[in-house]
């Protein structure tokens, strides 16, 4: 009994550590959108220049996405989370001191470049550092911090702006990353996976099951169709988040004539409405064991919501309910997808299989809003609505192959 509990106990140090890490990531994913409206002003930017700016940050994160991978497996997930965490400290530095486009694309890459780690690094110790019965529950509490940081960034940066001005706001970000930084390195007890014993594991168990046999090549797992059908699923669902994030707003203003202002607190609405969509959709997984039922039900009708707003017809006051809607769809979908990913990774190449297949996230999220920038430039803000429809048609199919493919591994 004592055991038991000292292990419920380290699991839930584990998953709280890790979702702060996870959700101020994503925090940092939205520091840059709602300040739009002030950067493009102050230098004269246009909406594509500054759908660049996020395209440019989740290229770069894609890139670190899938490298990080390799390196987690090598010297483990420890330093390689501090020294993300200390990069995105930088680039908010770096926004808040800008005297041009120049300046914030070097922001974008820094954070770029810190952003890219957190997945290969938070999945890796969710999977060796949590036992299996809580892994349902972790991926759960996991997304909810993402979304939480998601729903933080927009009325934190914006309520700064307001009161102070744009500068200040990512001083303050780069302060409230520098104490996420401080937390984790207090608790780094918790956070050692073991990289070394790990690998000698997995050797012994791969050797012992094939005596004889020659251990597959780093990239093997690179073969595995699972591993680029999940790959897909996270690029169209990042690609319709990412852009409804960075220009809901300035759509709906100009559809609906929202205020900017009310539009950027939308977007936490929608993040907060993920929040509560992962947590249902983490008791979901657990008891139906049914991801292709979950994730087309839910999907279908956020497709609807969209195909709603993108009408124009819609009253303004139903607009924040379809955006709490959205999100509780995102939301109840990522359980399921992440027990999913789970399911198609071999043994001992948990950091890599997750960077490759995440990398569809940081590159749906960097398309996404280039595409839309040049709709918003051209005078078709409906476009974004119609457009994130499309995106989301693309992920059924890939979810329900996977699901018929998969039988359960252990990473």
């Amino acid at each position: 009994m004592t055991v038991a509990l000292s292990k419920r106990a380290s699991d839930v140090r584990v998953i709280g550590l890790i979702s702060l890490a996870h959700g101020s990531s994503h925090f940092f994913h939205l520091v840059l959108p709602p300040m739009f409206p002030w950067l493009k002003d102050a230098f004269a930017l246009s909406y594509a220049e500054l759908g660049l700016l996020m395209s440019v940050f989740f290229v770069v994160s894609c890139i670190a996405q899938a490298t990080s991978g390799f390196l987690v497996d090598r010297i483990g997930a420890r330093p390689v989370l501090f020294g993300g965490i200390g990069l995105l400290v930088l680039a908010a530095l770096v926004y808040s001191q800008s005297n041009g486009y120049a300046m914030l694309l070097l922001g974008a890459v820094i954070a770029g470049c810190g952003n890219g780690i957190f997945h290969p690094v938070d999945y890796t110790l969710i999977n060796h550092k949590v036992s299996p019965p809580n892994l349902p529950y972790a991926y759960s509490m996991h997304g909810v911090a993402g979304y939480l940081g998601w729903a933080a960034a927009p009325a934190f940066m914006v309520a700064i702006a307001q009161f102070a001005d744009w500068r200040i706001a990512f001083l303050a970000a780069a302060l409230l990353e520098a104490g996420v930084l401080g937390i984790l390195w207090l608790n780094k007890s918790y956070l050692v996976d073991n990289v070394r014993e790990r690998h000698e594991n997995t050797h012994a168990s791969t050797q012992a099951s094939n005596p004889g046999v020659v251990p597959e090549s780093t990239f093997a797992f690179l073969k595995l169709t699972a591993v680029w059908l999940c790959w897909i699923f996270f690029f169209f669902s990042m690609a319709s988040t990412s852009s409804l994030q960075s220009f809901a707003p300035s759509a709906l203003f100009e559809i609906y004539q929202v205020p900017l202002d009310v539009g950027s607190y939308y977007i936490t609405l929608l993040a907060l409405g993920s929040a509560g969509g992962v947590l249902f959709g983490g008791y979901l997984a657990a008891k139906l064991q049914a991801p292709e039922r979950i994730v087309s039900s839910c999907l279908s009708i956020t497709i609807v919501m969209c195909l709603l707003l993108g009408t124009g017809l819609i009253s303004v006051s139903l607009i924040p309910f379809l955006f709490i809607g959205l999100g509780f769809g995102y939301g109840v979908v990522a359980p399921s997808r992440d027990l999913l990913v789970k399911a198609v990774t071999p043994k001992g190449v948990a950091g890599r299989v997750y960077g490759i297949v995440y990398s569809g996230i940081d590159l749906g999220a960097a398309v996404g809003p280039f595409i839309f920038g040049f709709f918003m430039d051209a005078g078709l803000p409906k476009a974004l609505f119609l457009g994130i429809v499309l995106f989301q048609l693309m992920i059924i199919p890939t979810v329900i192959k996977v699901s018929a493919g998969t039988t359960p591994k252990t990473a």
